[in-house]
């Protein structure tokens, strides 16, 4: 995240996280100039962490970092595990992910999307 600015966020891995992720990227894209569309960006972030609680690790990491007016936004489950359902990285896109995908590290499963603002 060199030379970009960045937000990040500590989460329970619980059924309300979704919702409150959502109202801190959008709270913090705004606090950073952009209009998003709140409905589209708020609906990819509750289904990252969704997908991230549904890992079932304690809890969940919400990254945020924007550039050239693109944001992206990382989730991190800190528990190792499969993919997300085949259904997950299409819906993103389908909501307007500009690019989109999920691998597995040390620190567990990364789910991460790419927005144009």
């Amino acid at each position: 995240m060199a030379n970009r600015r960045g937000a990040n966020w500590p989460l329970e891995s619980q059924p309300w996280a979704p919702a409150g992720a959502r109202k801190r990227v959008v709270k913090q894209l705004q606090k950073w100039g952009y209009r998003p569309d709140g409905e589209a960006v708020g609906a990819m972030v509750v289904l990252m962490v969704e997908a991230a609680v549904g890992d079932g690790g304690r809890r969940v990491s919400l990254h945020l970092a924007d550039q050239d007016q693109q944001a992206l936004v990382l989730v991190l489950s800190h528990q190792p595990g499969p993919a997300p359902d085949d259904t997950v990285l299409p819906r993103l896109a389908a909501l307007g992910a500009t690019s989109c995908g999920t691998d597995s590290a040390p620190d567990g499963r990364r789910l991460w999307a790419l927005l144009d603002l």
